[in-house]
């Protein structure tokens, strides 16, 4: 029990905050895609991401619950390191919430102001969530080379959300907006595969412990079916892109789930890169545990409750599947 149950919660963590940056991605990125439609366009962007909305971001919330109960001193160090991206994160979380809903409300000259903010938090909350990203994979150090690369990812991340956006939106609209979607996500492809490669190269750089695990033998063999599987995933992408027949032709759902593998990828990289660490050469996860008891009690309430969010999010997402309809609050 003392080995395997901090091994179960550094999964269930793992799980909850890939889900939430796939599922609450798609809905930042069509927050950033909102300056560039049309005021009906704007309305229906909403409406594909409404049913959603509360689902998306449960993830976030077990994730870092599960950080706060099973790994108490990681917590402490992690949010204290990262306070200052933390609170922005949280500020844009707060403006996009007050803008999702006060734009059904104003009246029609301050909509736009609200669909702007609507806009500014998501781009905000994308770029704290990279920052904090780029800060963690450094070991929460905080020299020049680390802010460097902290700023990196965080001009990634947005990148990456956008096109899940659009090809949320290739999912759920038709006609001139599905078209537009597929402008923006063939636009942002590109910046979006360069930031990744830039930050995988300057991943080792940045993290002597990552180097190690990546460029020594035989680790590195164990690690290299994920940069060419990544590769492969990336290049279907490009060419769905370019082809489009089979994203015209009732499989709109192939860019979306390509970009659920990257991200799935992605995450099995990094957790080989820094596990069994939870902060990257200061502690691992038995260090960072709690006490046995305290795990298996909280053991039985996150079985209760993961499978609750995934039954419930499941639902919503059956109950809402087909295309968006016009938005209206009536």
């Amino acid at each position: 029990m003392e080995f395997w149950l901090p091994l179960f919660f550094a999964g269930a963590m793992g799980l909850a905050l890939l889900v939430y940056v796939v599922l609450d991605g798609y809905d930042l990125g069509i927050g950033l895609l909102l300056p560039l439609a049309s005021d009906q366009e704007k309305d229906l962007m909403i409406a594909s991401i409404g049913p959603f909305w509360d689902a998306n971001e449960t993830w976030i919330v077990l994730g870092i619950g599960i950080l706060l109960i099973a790994f108490p001193q990681a917590h402490g160090e992690i949010l204290t390191a990262m306070y200052i991206p933390v609170t922005i994160m949280l500020m844009g979380l707060i403006l996009r919430g007050i803008a999702f809903d006060f734009r059904a409300k104003a009246i029609a000259r301050k909509k736009d102001m609200w669909n702007a903010i609507f806009a500014g938090g998501s781009l905000v909350t994308a770029a704290a969530q990279g920052w904090m990203l780029g800060t963690y994979i450094t070991g929460l150090n905080h020299s020049g080379l680390s802010y460097l690369f902290s700023f990196l990812i965080a001009l990634t991340l947005p990148a990456l959300y956008v096109l899940l956006g659009a090809a949320w939106l290739l999912i759920k609209t038709e006609g001139e907006l599905f078209d537009k979607a597929l402008r923006w996500a063939r636009t942002a492809i590109l910046p979006m595969g360069l930031a990744l490669l830039l930050v995988s190269i300057a991943t080792p750089l940045i993290s002597q412990t990552i180097a190690d695990k990546w460029f020594t033998f035989p680790q590195g063999l164990r690690l290299l079916p994920i940069p060419l599987l990544s590769s492969v995933i990336y290049l279907g992408l490009l060419w769905l892109l370019k082809d489009q027949k089979h994203l015209r032709g009732g499989s709109e759902w192939m860019l979306f789930t390509g970009l659920i593998l990257l991200c799935v990828l992605a995450a099995l990289g990094l957790a080989y890169s820094i596990l069994p660490d939870i902060i990257i050469g200061r502690m691992t996860i038995w260090e960072s545990a709690s006490s046995t008891d305290s795990l298996l009690f909280t053991f039985w309430g996150t079985a209760i409750v993961l499978p609750a969010i995934i039954v419930y999010t499941f639902f919503v997402y059956r109950i809402f599947r087909g295309k968006t309809t016009a938005l209206t609050y009536e």
